[in-house]
This record gives C-alpha cells, structure tokens and sequence, in this order.
C-alpha cells in the first residue's frame, strides 16, 4: 500500500503491521495485559470477492461450540455469535455496518466482544477487525466457543483476549473457490497470497511468534484449545467457566441453519455459483417459492434430510 492512514500515538499504521510485541514468557492465567494492537489490514477493492470458511469448519462449529452463549450482558458489550458477513439463510450475520453502529451506539466507552463464530467471509471479518482496532477506548475479546477463520482475525483487534478453557481459536489460509485454466488458478494464488502474508503479520504482531512458524499453523488449519492459544499468545487468559453457558434452543438453531451453510459450502466447491447452490437447496427443502437472491427462508422450514444429504456429499 502507498497511501499511509494517519496514525495514532502507540499503534502501527497499515503498512507496519509486523511490528514486535512484547508478551509474557510463559502461558499467564492470572490478569490479562493489554498489548498494543496490530495494524490494519487491507481489504481487497472488489468486495465482489469472498472467502469462505469450509464445510468441515462448519460441522466442528457446530459439534462443538453450537450454542454456547454469555450469561450476562452489558450495555457496552458486541455479541459476535453467528457467521461472519451476511447470512443469505437467517438474513443475519456479522457485518463491519452493524459493528461501527454499535460502536457508535456505545461511544467513547471501553468495549467487550464476545465471539462464538465458525468464520464466514475472511474480508468481512478483516473489515470488522479494521472498525473495531480505531476503537478509542480498551477492547476486550472473550471467545466463548469458537473463534474460527474470519472470527480469529477479529479477535486479533482485542487489547485483551480472553477464552474458554474448551474453546478453540482456529487459524487457515485465506479459502475461495474458483474455476479456469492453470493461468486462471495462478493468478488466483497469486492474488491470494498477500493477504495471507498480511494474516501472518497480524497473527505475529499479536502473539510474538515467528513469521514462518505462524505460516505453517496456517497452512495446516490448526485448532487450538483455549490453553494452547494462551500459550502461543493468541490469547491473555482463561475465561472462568461461570461466565458460560450451552443455550439448548439456540444450539439446535445453530446446528440447524448450520446444515444449510455448509451443504451450500459442499455445492459451490463442487462447482456449483451460490446462486445455483440456495436455488438447489431451496428445492431440496420443498420450498419452491423462495427468492435465490433477495429471500430469507425462514426458521421453521424443514430441513430434515440436510444432514445425511450432506454426508453423501462430503463422502464423495
């Protein structure tokens, strides 16, 4: 980037993102300390683009972490418990708009984050991480869950970042489809790979750790436990279990919706445009009268049989 965004005392700037962290030398359980945040990240100018989190994302999600919520909430508190970007399936998802809104709403206050997200669009998820980093006050992360893909970037803005001793934080390469030739795949790659490069220096401004050990957690799309992201410096402490709660209908929701989610993922990896995945879907689901594009299902369709349609597709 050669146009530099003005700077405040303390943060690096957009093109200083790989700047040292100081970190305690060991894992620390007790109070959580601030670090300085990382920098900006850039947003690809065609927003047309998205990266996805992958259907085997989506079916650990919601194995795992469906449901999980905080058992109280503030008036300064951003609940981050859904999909990262806009959701076609509940008209939800987390948005970088609704964020700066209710940034505004809280004003010039410390803020408290809590994420439970599988991911979603990777370039949402960098915008959101942009709002929320020009936050003038403290903010505080508390993974509760799940912080996966897009949703560990954001986490990334957080002063302090707190997670539960069975939640995950997950790291991967920036993930699209596409279809073409071998150029067309190259120049994909190649368009691909400064932003990984720029997670990198992000996660390692973060956590203090080398640039090619980051690259390679990356490259293996790695789950770390709530001790182990400690560890490592993806976080400052544990959350304490009582903070916590397993939803049971907002479990069943999320797993529910999740099935949707991920068979679209399966559809389009097959080749299939998002259009033609919901459309497909939609039929699937007997309702023939939803809109591909401008539609929102609604909560009550039945989606009995997803699951094992799913399964035979990942089976192939």
């Amino acid at each position: 980037m050669t146009n530099k965004p003005s700077v405040r005392p303390g943060r690096p700037g957009a093109t200083i993102i790989g700047s040292s962290v100081s970190r305690p030398s060991g894992p620390m359980f007790g109070k959580p300390m601030n670090k300085a945040r990382p920098g900006a990240l850039p947003v690809p100018a065609n927003r047309d683009v998205h990266a996805f989190t992958t259907p085997q994302v989506m079916d650990k999600w919601a194995a795992d972490a469906a449901g999980v919520r905080a058992l109280s909430r503030n008036d300064n508190v951003i609940t981050m418990f859904d999909i990262i970007g806009e959701d076609f399936w509940t008209g939800g998802g987390i948005t970088a708009k609704k964020v700066a809104s209710q940034l505004r709403a809280i004003g010039d206050r410390p803020v408290e984050c809590q994420i439970n997200s599988p991911g979603g669009d990777v370039f949402e998820g960098i915008a959101i991480y942009n709002v929320l980093r020009e936050h003038p006050q403290a903010v505080t992360i508390k993974i509760m869950g799940m912080a996966a893909s897009a949703a560990s970037i954001i986490a990334m803005a957080g002063d302090t970042i707190e997670i539960g001793a069975a939640s995950f934080l997950m790291i991967h390469n920036t993930w699209v489809v596409a279809a073409g030739n071998r150029h067309d795949m190259r120049e994909t790659a190649d368009w691909l790979e400064p932003f990984d490069t720029a997670l990198v220096e992000v996660y390692a401004a973060r956590t203090g750790q080398e640039k090619t050990k980051i690259a390679k957690w990356m490259d293996d799309e790695t789950f770390m436990s709530g001790s182990m992201a400690i560890e490592r410096g993806f976080a400052d402490a544990l959350l304490p279990a009582d903070t916590m709660t397993v939803d049971e209908n907002a479990k069943a929701e999320d797993r529910k919706v999740n099935e949707l989610r991920a068979l679209e993922l399966t559809l389009v990896s097959a080749g299939r445009s998002r259009t033609e995945a919901r459309a497909s879907i939609n039929k699937i689901k007997g309702t023939p009268g939803a809109a591909v594009e401008d539609g929102t299902p609604g909560a009550a369709d039945d989606y009995s049989g997803l699951a094992g349609l799913l399964a035979s597709f990942q089976a192939k």
